[in-house]
């Protein structure tokens, strides 16, 4: 099963195009999470405590850790975010807080060292840019971060069309060709 993670805000979305694109390319079955749709929790003192004796006590089959499940047993992860303000949106960020979650994506090791739990071999990280200045670790950086030094996900893969909003630049043409590289 492929997951979808969908942190696109807008209905004509460029970044979702490039992802469309993607899962057709990969063609097995999609569940996607749209984050727009999400009603995240508020991630504080409470939540935290009962989040973390839920996981002390092993009941890593709760809803709260539904969201962790769900990554954890995927296996291929699709994330579109498009690039906004040098990271990605807000709501990719409150999901990653929510999936990272010890005894479900990642264990620690008798010495610390964090050991992923998750089944996916492979996340893909699609993105679009107005412009043409994307230092990936403010966004995909990031995310390829947490998938080798907690989830396990050995391999990570940036998709992007990047300068569609300069003076000039032909933005259908840039997201075609984009496209086309990632049917090949």
């Amino acid at each position: 099963m492929i997951l979808f993670v969908d942190a696109c805000v807008r209905k004509g979305s460029r970044t979702r195009r490039l992802a469309c694109a993607l899962l057709q390319k990969l063609g097995a079955p999609v569940t996607e999470v749209d984050l727009t749709a999400l009603d995240f929790p508020t991630v504080d003192e409470r939540y935290l405590v009962e989040r973390d004796a839920l996981i002390r006590t092993g009941h890593t089959d709760a809803p709260m850790l539904g969201y962790a499940r769900q990554f954890a047993e995927a296996d291929t992860i699709v994330i579109a975010a498009p690039f906004w303000d040098l990271s990605f949106p807000a709501a990719l960020k409150r999901y990653l807080e929510l999936v990272t979650a010890v005894g479900v994506t990642f264990r620690y090791t008798e010495e610390g060292i964090p050991q992923g739990m998750c089944r996916a071999k492979k996340l893909y990280y699609v993105t679009t840019a107005g412009g043409t200045y994307f230092p990936e670790e403010y966004g995909y950086g990031y995310v390829r971060a947490l998938c080798v030094g907690f989830y396990g996900i050995s391999e990570t893969e940036l998709i992007k069309a990047t300068g569609l909003d300069i003076y000039g630049a032909d933005a259908e043409e840039i997201l075609d060709k984009a496209i086309e590289e990632i049917r090949i």
